[in-house]
């Protein structure tokens, strides 16, 4: 048997850069790859609460625009055996959004789709920002994936 762990959310950042949609990467100092927000849900939050804080934690960003990205991020951790299962979070912040890394992280861009799927390594990722770009910066932003931030 391969157990599930649905302890984890993570999050897309986009904001408007010279005037083009980005999204935000950075590169984990753990592993040394290219990621986007995520984080441990800690003991009493909602999926919601925890991305709210893990982008506070390592990007300084005020989460005031919180969507369900409506996607689960999903993968198999071999050398834990677990199957990783992650609801995924768009975050739209205002143009030009500053960005100030944690010790998690050592460097970060704003990226196109193509460059994001350029610089990420996993396929899992590729499916998140490809989903994501879809939704959230293709097409109108449907009011219904709306969560409220406290």
């Amino acid at each position: 048997m391969i157990p599930l762990n649905t302890s984890i959310v993570a999050g897309v950042a986009f904001s408007e850069i010279n005037g083009q949609t980005k999204m935000l990467l950075m590169k984990r100092v753990k592993g040394g790859f290219w990621c986007h927000v995520a984080g441990s849900i800690e003991v009493g939050e909602t999926g919601c609460q925890a991305i709210v804080r893990e982008f506070e934690e390592e990007t300084k960003i005020a989460v005031e625009v919180l969507y369900n990205a409506q996607f689960l991020e999903q993968f198999y951790e071999a050398d834990v055996n677990v199957i990783q299962l992650i609801p995924v979070f768009a975050v739209l912040c205002p143009p030009n959004q500053a960005v100030e890394l944690n010790h998690e992280h050592t460097e970060y861009r704003w990226c196109s789709l193509e460059e994001a799927k350029v610089l990420a390594p996993f396929p899992n990722q590729h499916a998140v920002y490809d989903h994501i770009w879809s939704y959230f910066v293709d097409k109108s932003v449907n009011p219904l994936y709306r969560v409220k931030v406290k």
